[in-house]
């Protein structure tokens, strides 16, 4: 058996940070246990030290690479009391195997310390670097005879062999007062801090070889195992991988049973055509198959060796026959012809229903020879095999399929993923000995420019004196920020330019491979010295300091905010385990409306499905000419955080060149889009639903049709879904360290570039137009539409503050008077039993909100035409929201525009300035801006005081309430006097010009 490259996961222990204090004197001497995978390592004890540093690198050996993923790295702290009494726990810190990086892509990462139960006071976070490393298996030895290698006993061992046991037991019993704590907790049976560099028992099956039990990383590099210890671990290690790849198995059979659980079973007819063997082997003609089944009729490629090995899929509910008939044929060219004249080599059937059927997991169907049957030629043959399967077929996806046009690249399925987004900051300091020439005299404005691609940042200018140091060597300290994308460009180019004359001092390249990562703010960033570079006459022209580093602590947002489908940090150490797993099954659509004409006068449409969510992306495959098709694929994805949205977008495949006559590709056409909130789906069940699909065009809102889908939110831990809901949104970065509204929006958009740039480069390509659609790219464009559904929006919001309102008036105004004066009674017991105010308002909502409980929205909900105002728009406003930007339209369109902006934004200025007002008006009370109106209210405060020193408070809300709530006959029509008093106080409208 080839030997395999060993893996040691590195776990290096750096430090912690304000540990909770534990040994009664207001600290705390702590130590680190950490274990993965059956072993255990352990750390020294730092004496009395909230902020212990351990600096301590612990190595740990991969028994199965394959399944590092699915492992847990689990740091655990204790105060190490050192009187035999059980060590206290400080907090533990567990790492999911998939977060684990290959070396050189370490970095200091602050994890914050997790409670181990829900009464547990733990506060501090510990420093960690976590990689693995693969070390390449050791060469064979050189052949040595037999008789020059004695047995190894007891007498004859080498004296290097021997040392280090003699030095390991001296050091053991060194160790021994040190770790006297540690063994009287091994006593007791919950004890979770073993004794130091001791692995857990594992169970029989589990047993790791004997050479990695009790010998720590540096014993097992000092001591070579013997000959037999390296065949019993080699023994052990095959039945671990025999255990492993039955587990792999067991594991994909359950996974191809429940693959296609949401979605129907569609049957197709397999036909695999291997090769073919004919009586005149020494013929050179090239061969073909035929395939023909009804009206059905296939061929294969032409080829002189006669192996195809080819398989076909057919819809079997389009088949119009219960036969399929395969055919060999021959080409071949006469003398002084240049015509080739094709010959039939024999033909073999098959009745459809005697075709065996075939569903995974069982194994695929051996092809055979079959005779061709022929009156001119006899004994060819042909291999073949015919099945009928469903789509859950392996051979499916690679196979010519009958309702997506064959094995067109652009009709296919195929799965997309983002490329890996990285904020990349850059600061620059300052610049120093620039060679400016003559400029130098003249005090020249300078800034930096830094590229990146295509995005292009620049500070702001400043200018160089030459009196001062400091203004003879600028400085900016200012952040621009890019968005790096995997594979990153190869170099960011910094360049200094000179305003005054318009000319470049220099430039440095700064390879971005080589640039420092970092998960936190508090990693401390090393600045750099670049040698600035001019033309090829000026090979050095100053220098520049800068700071520059890929962010990995944030999330890049590539989506709109409200539409986001992933929130995870772009550092691979800071990832989570999934708390769920997301199911769709796209099943088909009704109804379709056709998009396009094909032959000239018939409408068709070739739809195709685009579903995202995180990174991933699918595309079914095009279903060519069907109002009515059925896709039944199923793609699931992981999910990270409940709070959010998998977006599902129709199109019609405009890149299929269904003439190969016509012109160049065209674009596909938008048919729908249909967004799912996973926060408003019950875990672990199927919601089956049609949801319309309507699209707005520049002719108003069109409804294309109906498409079926079934989704599932699977989640196995209910305390990690409860727990994502009280856990911030976004990495940490994005509060410590803030981007600001209007760079978020830029970084986004570049973002939302980048990705579709890269999507367009696929094979077979993700056009513009659809990852635009799916990002909702135009959102922050302005439109009349969505300014009126926004607008209606607030308005829907504060129509239950105004239905409130209006009840209470009601109340007030006795309009049914039993409920008056229930609430004057209710009034009494407040006033009289003030401490049962809170218990009863959240009794009330308790009560309410199970009462609702029964009527609570059950299908997830969709795309509302209604609440996007598409019904109620003008054709005009529409044409202006298709508008590109800047305009293209007539400059009289422009200014009928312009002007409805005008009166529009006019309107939003008046009830800014009457908001502006009332809050004017109240400072002017405190601002003696009227002396007698501020004057009237220092009365009022002084009665006012000398009132409630004498009257109770419970006596006054008591009278006050029964003056609020007193009978209309003794009201007034006129407004009140604190009304009255402050409408009549001043405000700044009047010193506007």
């Amino acid at each position: 058996m080839a030997e395999t490259c060993t893996r040691k996961l590195i776990v290096e222990v750096c430090n912690a940070r304000n540990l909770m204090p534990k040994d009664g004197q207001g600290t705390a001497s702590a130590f680190a246990t950490v274990d993965f995978d059956g072993q255990r390592r352990r750390t020294k004890t730092k004496l009395r030290d909230l902020n212990p540093e351990w600096d301590e690198k612990l190595e740990f050996l991969v028994h199965d690479t394959d399944s590092m993923a699915t492992e847990t790295l689990e740091i655990s702290l204790y105060n190490d009391k050192k009187t035999g009494k059980r060590s206290t726990f400080l907090g533990k810190v567990r790492i999911a195997g998939s977060a684990f990086v290959k070396s050189g892509g370490e970095t200091l990462v602050y994890y914050p310390l997790e409670k181990r139960s829900v009464f547990s006071q733990i506060k501090g976070e510990l420093g960690l670097k976590v990689y693995y490393i693969d070390e390449d298996p050791p060469a064979p030895p050189a052949e040595q005879k037999p008789e020059e290698k004695a047995p190894e006993t007891e007498e004859n061992k080498p004296a290097e062999e021997a040392k280090p046991e003699e030095e390991k037991k001296e050091e053991e019993k060194k160790e021994e007062p040190k770790t006297e704590s540690n063994k009287e907790a091994k006593k007791e049976e919950e004890k979770p801090s073993p004794p130091p560099q001791e692995e857990n028992p594992k169970k029989p099956e589990e047993a790791a070889p004997p050479v990695k039990v009790e010998n720590p990383p540096l014993a097992e590099s000092e001591k070579k195992p013997s000959k037999e210890e390296k065949e019993k671990a080699e023994i052990v290690k095959r039945s671990e991988v025999t255990i492993s790849d039955l587990e792999l198995r067991s594991l994909a059979s359950d996974r191809g049973r429940s693959a296609y659980d949401l979605v129907d079973r569609m049957p197709f007819l397999y036909v695999r055509v291997v090769k073919a063997k004919t009586a005149n082997n020494e013929s050179k003609s090239p061969v073909y198959a035929k395939l023909m089944i009804g009206t059905h009729s296939i061929k294969t490629k032409s080829q002189s060796d006669k192996d195809w090995d080819k398989v076909f899929a057919f819809d079997k509910e389009g088949l119009n026959s219960t036969s399929l008939e395969v055919s060999v044929w021959t080409e071949e060219k006469k003398e002084n012809e240049e015509a080739t004249q094709e010959c039939s080599l024999g033909t073999v059937s098959f009745d459809l229903q005697e075709v065996p059927k075939r569903v995974p997991p069982d194994s695929p169907l051996a092809p055979q020879w079959y005779a061709l049957e022929s009156e001119n030629s006899a004994g060819n043959e042909v291999m073949l095999a015919v099945w009928i399967g469903t789509q859950a077929d392996e051979a499916f996806q690679e196979a010519w399929q009958s309702d997506s046009g064959g094995l067109l690249p652009e009709t296919r399925a195929k799965v997309y993923l983002s490329p890996k987004l990285w904020y990349l900051r850059l600061t620059v300091i300052q610049t120093q000995d620039l060679h400016l020439g003559s400029a130098k005299a003249r005090n020249p404005e300078l800034y930096v420019k830094a590229q990146l691609g295509a995005q292009l940042f620049k500070t702001g200018r400043t200018s160089v004196g030459s009196t001062s140091a400091s203004s003879a060597n600028p400085t900016w300290n200012e952040d621009l920020v890019f968005v790096a994308a995997e594979p990153f460009e190869p170099f960011l180019t910094v360049t200094v330019e000179d305003v005054t004359n318009g000319q470049s001092v220099g430039h440095a390249k700064i390879h971005v491979a080589s640039i420092e990562r970092r998960t936190d703010d508090r990693t401390e960033l090393k600045s750099r010295w670049f040698n600035l570079v001019g033309d090829d006459t000026k090979p050095y022209t100053g220098r520049i300091h800068v700071r520059v580093c890929l962010e990995g602590g944030y999330h890049v947002l590539d989506e709109a905010a409200h539409v986001t489908s992933d929130v995870r940090a772009a550092a691979k150490q800071l990832a989570k385990a999934p708390i769920g797993l997301l199911e769709v099954g796209i099943r088909g659509a009704t109804n379709l409306l056709p998009v396009k004409t094909r032959d000239g006068t018939r409408g068709t449409t070739d739809p195709y499905v685009v579903a995202k969510y995180g990174p991933k992306w699918v595309r079914t495959r095009t279903i060519l000419d069907r109002f009515n098709p059925r896709w039944n694929e199923q793609y699931t994805w992981d999910v990270y955080d409940p709070c959010t949205v998998l977006t599902i977008g129709v199109f019609d495949n405009g890149r299929y060149k269904h003439d190969e006559a016509a012109g160049k590709q065209g674009k596909d056409v938008r048919v729908g889009k249909v967004r799912i909130r996973l926060s408003t789906l019950d875990t672990n069940r199927v919601y089956l639903n049609q949801y319309s699909l309507t699209v707005l065009l520049p002719s108003g809102a069109k409804k294309m049709g109906e498409i079926e889908i079934a989704v599932r939110f699977s989640c196995s831990s209910w305390l990690s879904l409860i727990q994502a809901y009280t856990s911030p949104m976004l990495p940490r970065m994005h509060y410590v360290k803030p981007l600001g509204p209007a760079q978020q929006d830029i970084l986004r958009h570049t973002a939302m570039r980048l990705v579709t740039a890269r999507l367009t480069r696929s094979e077979p390509p993700l056009g513009q137009e659809v990852v635009q659609f799916m990002l909702d790219s135009d959102t922050h464009m302005w439109s009349m539409r969505r300014s009126k559904a926004n607008w209606f929006r607030v308005v829907g919001c504060l129509t239950h503050v105004a239905t409130l309102a209006r009840w209470i008036e009601g109340i007030r105004t006795w309009v049914h008077p039993p409920t008056t004066i229930l609430m004057h009674v209710l009034l009494v017991a407040v006033v009289l039993c003030p401490h049962l105010v809170l218990p009863t308002i959240f009794m009330y909502a308790f009560l309410i909100l199970v009462f609702r409980f029964r009527y609570r929205q059950r299908v997830p909900l969709n795309i509302d035409s209604r609440l996007s105002y598409v019904d109620m728009v003008g054709l005009d406003e529409l044409d202006e929201e298709f508008d590109g930007f800047p305009s293209t339209r007539s400059q009289d369109v422009v200014r009928i525009r312009y002007d409805r902006l005008r009166a529009l934004a006019g309107r939003a200025q008046t009830l800014l300035g009457d908001f502006a007002a009332h809050g004017e008006r109240l400072e002017a009370l405190w601002n003696w801006r009227d002396p007698r109106a501020t004057g009237i209210f220092v009365v009022f405060c002084l009665v006012a005081s000398l009132v409630f020193y004498v009257i109770p408070f419970k006596v006054f809300v008591l009278g006050f309430g029964f003056y609020y709530l007193r009978h209309p006959r003794f009201r007034d029509d006129m407004p009140s006097v604190p009304v009255s008093f402050f409408r009549r106080l001043p405000s700044f409208s009047d010193q506007i010009l």
